[in-house]
C-alpha cells in the first residue's frame, strides 16, 4: 500500500517570563499543529499506485501482498479537474514463501490515467485508457501517448531496465512493511537477490 504522506506534529510554545515582584505565573504551552505541505506530484503518485493495488491488482488471483510497479512518463497537470498521467503501469502480486517473495499472478497495463482532486484534497483516478491488446495494441499505444511514445517504449521494450526498476519498488515495499524477504521469484525462474 502506498505511504502517508501527511503528517500531524505538535510543537511546544509558552512563555517563560514573569512579572516582577509577582508570584510565578504558570503558563500554559500552547499545541500548533504542523502540516506538511505535499507537492501535487506526491499526492497524483499516491493516487495511480492506489488505483493499481485496489482496482486493477483486484482482477489478479489474490495473494498476500501486492506491489504496483507504476513507471510514469509523462504528467500534465495544466488542468486540475482533469490531471493526465501517461505510464506504464505494472502490479503483481506475491507470496511469502520463507525470505523469497514469490510471483502469483499481474501484469502490465500501460496508459493514461485521468486524475482529479476531491474533496479531501486527495487526487483520485476519474478515468483509465488502457493500451489495447493484441492485433491493435502498437497503434493504440500511439494514439495514447502520442509524442510522449518513444520515451513508452524506451521503457516498455527494454526489459532489463523495467525489471531494474520492478526490483526496487519492490525492495522499497519490503523496507516500508518490515517484511524479512531478500529475493523475489517468478514462477519458472530463478529467486534474485533485491536490491539493498
Amino acid at each position: 500500500m502506498a505511504a502517508i504522506l501527511i503528517f500531524c506534529g505538535t510543537s511546544m510554545i509558552g512563555c517563560g517570563n514573569k512579572p516582577a515582584k509577582e508570584q510565578p505565573v504558570e503558563t500554559q504551552a500552547e499545541i500548533v499543529q504542523v502540516e506538511e505541505v505535499v507537492p501535487d506530484a506526491e499526492l497524483c503518485n499516491l493516487a495511480v499506485t492506489n488505483y493499481l493495488e485496489n482496482v486493477i491488482g483486484k482482477n489478479y488471483a489474490e495473494a498476500e501482498h501486492c506491489i504496483p510497479c507504476p513507471i510514469i512518463i509523462s504528467t500534465n497537470d495544466a488542468n486540475k479537474d482533469d490531471v493526465l498521467v501517461l505510464g506504464d503501469f505494472w502490479v503483481f502480486n506475491y507470496n511469502i514463501s520463507g525470505d523469497t517473495l514469490k510471483t502469483i499472478s499481474g501484469g502490465d497495463h500501460p496508459g493514461l490515467m485521468h486524475l482529479k482532486k476531491n474533496d479531501s484534497g486527495f487526487f483520485e483516478v476519474t478515468a483509465f485508457e488502457a493500451v489495447e491488446d493484441g492485433a491493435g495494441n502498437l497503434e493504440s499505444a500511439k494514439k495514447i501517448f502520442g509524442d510522449q511514445f518513444d520515451a513508452f517504449w524506451e521503457i516498455n521494450s527494454n526489459s532489463e531496465k523495467r525489471e531494474g526498476l520492478r526490483l526496487q519498488f519492490v525492495a522499497d515495499y519490503v523496507k516500508k512493511h518490515d517484511l524479512t524477504v531478500k529475493y523475489l521469484q517468478d514462477f519458472g525462474w530463478p529467486a534474485v537477490a533485491l536490491p539493498e
